[in-house]
């Protein structure tokens, strides 16, 4: 195989395919589809059985400042393809299970710790499951954030940000331009 006049060992060959083909299955996946299908995770962590759902609370982050997080201390997310008015969920099948929802416990309200509780509703998923929003905008989880206060989920795609206490945008404390990290970017 060659490119742009190179030839390409195999192994690198095989990397490349490999690469292409995640792409590829990424993109079939979509998360933004216009495609109603239900929430493929009823959970709101994977990986985190013993978990208190419906708790927010504020952390601060040293590059983005105040964030809101889990009753774990996950940090939470909105995505800008979902709605904030009326508040609209959009993130379902595969997106819902690289991004989670941050479902309302039981009782349907919140545990709310630093967050205004006018500001704090739900919504209601495509699978009958009440998501927790914040200022309107559904707040998700990142799965590849691994440990409490980890923040990879923050541009991805251009369209996930962590959530502020008032469910704004997170950007970086020194006003610049949020990372735009690539994968998982539905």
């Amino acid at each position: 195989m060659t490119t742009t006049g190179r030839t390409v060992p195999s192994g690198r060959r095989l990397t490349l395919l490999a690469a292409g083909a995640l792409a590829a299955a990424a993109l079939v996946a979509g998360c933004g589809s216009s495609g109603g299908g239900s929430s493929s995770s009823s959970a709101g962590h994977t990986g985190n059985p013993g978990q208190s759902q419906g708790t927010l609370m504020t952390e601060h982050d040293a590059t983005l400042g105040t964030l809101v997080t889990d009753g774990q201390g996950f940090t939470l997310y909105r995505f800008d393809q979902d709605t904030d008015n009326p508040p609209a969920t959009h993130c379902t099948d595969a997106c819902a299970a690289l991004w989670p929802p941050e479902l309302a416990n039981g009782s349907g309200s919140a545990d709310l710790k630093g967050i205004d509780a006018k500001l704090v509703s739900t919504v209601t998923r495509p699978d009958g499951s009440h998501q927790l929003t914040l200022n309107g905008w559904p707040l998700y989880r990142y799965a590849p954030d691994t440990k409490p206060g980890e923040t990879k989920g923050q541009g991805v795609g251009g369209t996930w940000f962590a959530a502020t206490p008032t469910g704004d945008k997170a950007m970086p404390t020194g006003g610049g331009t949020p990372s735009t990290p690539s994968g998982g970017g539905y």
